[in-house]
């Protein structure tokens, strides 16, 4: 199973491990460079003994935090030697791969300890949740999103927590995955913890007879207080960052109500998938990698007759477990469809169960649509259920064999459709020699402030790219970068502590001219008037120098760069020829009209 699921998962991933250096996800340029990020400041971490979880290197002056951020630091951390041998890149495509095998693997063992005996029954479950539609959608950039193994673990020590005897072995243990758990994917982990306490209290409280519900009940409880001691004593600082640290905000920068489940999209076909291939794809995804449910109709109705006939002709035992499941799936669907009815593309005036909770700590924080992936786990638990009936030939619920075979079809039938294909690819822009072979070191100082054109931000990282690459390498010398693409507070106000989420930095006018002339062409006449705003930008990011690659990466290819040297020359002057890029020096205290004039 394991040698399947790699294979698979190589498969889903060949298009970055044909180049891994050079090609990047087509649906999800900016995520994969903010997570290269991460992954390099893991060896800075390590090597200067840095903040985990706040920094100034990017958004200078002001910094990030990176509690509120998906900062990923245990692969920032144990992956850092291959992150420093082999660079970002490799450790991405490295980790994207691991964990859709990971988590196709991690759930088939989990289906053969406790829900099925065919090791053929737990494979199709664990196949179908690695690589359902969501994680494949999410594998478009989002290496905390495609950790099922990580939910897959928890929900096994969960479940393990009812046994005698062994409340304090269980509570350390789940205590310390939590911790992991949190450090991989935060907003998974409270999913998770979701969901299990909901399974947890209507499997206890099912329970046939008073005596054997407390005997059940009194572990469970001894456990989790040592799981939350454990945890909390291990997450105090993270925590304590996320809650109350610098730069705090609440929300996510993303609007809920967009960010939530299409009511038609459960039975559409995903586009990436054998059905798409044959143009039955349906868009009804927020973007590319939200795609988080699409199991479409053959598999849902295949679900719903599975939990009928399971249902009917399963031992009391079996019913309380697909009872506590039933109650897990519902709820989650409903809270994947947000606070508003979004019904063939359209947001209709039916509020919904979300609608009283998006203002609720923790699920301020997450997005609706993410909810359908326990939705997802709760379909491959019950195929594999189904599954199991299917292979076995004495003790099955299906009684006729023709009806075994019938089942074995419609199971296929229900599951090939959403099959993946791999996912798309696009060149992006080659590390300039300028930054490769530590050039840069001339014209900034240690720890100084400089940025490639355009600054940094959701739809151009390339700047964040090159201070990661930089940082994967090691060494004393760092230049630091203004804006990025990050989650911060709408404005900073003199705390710095403003409570409403964004993506990136304030807008500052210098940027926009930038990015403006990136994106769409657009240079307009500079005069001196923006010349002293961009003095005082300037001053504001501590800017000592600006360069300009020969290619600059955007979202779905190269952004414009000829309108860039023109701004950046009408703006600055004549820029230097330096190995591969242009550059414009900066001099601390020089007004850019003075810099202009003497040029």
């Amino acid at each position: 199973m394991a040698v399947v699921a790699l294979s698979a998962a190589v498969y889903v991933c060949q298009g970055l491990w044909r180049a891994p250096y050079r090609n990047v996800l087509a649906d999800n340029v900016s995520d994969q460079g903010q997570f290269e990020w991460m992954l390099s400041y893991g060896v800075y971490l390590l090597q200067h003994g840095s903040n985990p979880f706040f920094t100034t290197l990017l958004n200078a002056p002001k910094g990030v935090n990176l509690a509120m951020n998906t900062s990923s630091t245990f692969y920032a951390v144990v992956f850092a030697p291959l992150t420093y041998l082999t660079g970002p890149q490799i450790t991405f495509a490295t980790i994207l791969t691991l964990n859709l095998a990971g988590s196709a693997f991690v759930w088939y063992l989990f289906l053969r300890r406790w829900l099925v005996r065919s090791g053929l029954a737990a494979a199709v479950g664990g196949l179908l949740f690695g690589f359902c539609p969501g994680l494949i959608s999410h594998a478009n950039g989002h290496l905390n999103w495609t950790s099922g193994w990580m939910v897959g673990i928890v929900a096994w020590w969960v479940l393990k927590l009812p046994e005698p005897g062994r409340w304090l072995r269980n509570g350390i243990v789940l205590g310390l995955l939590c911790a992991m758990g949190f450090s991989v994917a935060a907003e998974a982990l409270f999913f998770t913890a979701l969901a299990s306490g909901v399974f947890l209290g209507v499997w206890l409280l099912s329970r046939r007879g008073l005596e054997k519900a407390k005997t059940s009940l009194k572990p469970v409880l001894l456990s989790l207080g040592v799981t939350a001691g454990v945890a909390s004593a291990l997450l105090a600082w993270p925590l304590y960052m996320h809650f109350a640290g610098p730069l705090k905000f609440s929300g996510t920068g993303f609007k809920m109500r967009f960010f939530s489940e299409d009511l038609v999209a459960y039975a559409g076909f995903p586009l990436r998938s054998v059905a798409g291939m044959f143009g039955w794809g349906s868009d009804l995804a927020p973007n590319e990698t939200e795609a988080t449910s699409f199991l479409g109709a053959p598999l849902i109705l295949l679900f719903f007759a599975a939990m009928a006939l399971l249902w009917k002709r399963s031992s009391p035992s079996r019913r309380i477990t697909l009872r506590a499941l039933a109650v897990v799936a519902g709820f989650f669907f409903l809270l994947s469809l947000g606070p508003r009815m979004r019904f063939m593309g359209e947001e209709t005036g039916i509020r919904l169960l979300y609608a009283g909770l998006e203002e609720l700590p923790l699920f301020d924080s997450a997005l609706p649509v993410r909810y359908a992936l326990i939705v997802v786990v709760v379909f491959a638990l019950v195929i594999a259920m189904l599954t199991d009936e299917v292979v076995r030939s004495k003790g099955s619920l299906i009684r006729s064999r023709s009806g075994r075979i019938a089942a074995g079809v419609a199971i296929v039938a229900a599951i090939a459709p959403i099959a993946p294909t791999p996912l798309r690819t696009l060149e992006r822009a080659p590390e300039p020699v300028f930054i490769s072979s530590g050039r840069w070191q001339d014209y900034v100082s240690n720890h100084g402030v400089m940025t490639s054109l355009p600054f940094s931000l959701d739809v151009a990282v390339d700047s964040m790219r090159w201070q990661a690459y930089t940082m994967a390498r090691g060494g004393d010398k760092m230049f630091r970068v203004p804006n990025g693409y990050f989650l911060g507070p709408q404005n900073y106000g003199e705390s710095g502590r403003h409570m409403v989420g964004r993506l990136g930095p304030p807008d500052r006018p210098t940027d926009r001219l930038f990015l403006r002339a990136a994106r769409w062409g657009q240079v307009p006449r500079i005069t001196n008037l923006e010349r002293s705003q961009a003095r005082a930008d300037f001053r504001y990011w501590k800017l000592e120098a600006v360069f300009l690659p020969a290619q600059v990466t955007g979202q779905r290819g190269m952004l414009l760069r000829d309108p860039l040297v023109q701004l950046a020359t009408d703006l600055l002057g004549e820029p230097e020829q330096v190995d591969d890029v242009l550059v414009w020096r900066i001099r601390p205290g020089v007004d850019p009209v003075d810099q202009w004039e003497q040029r």
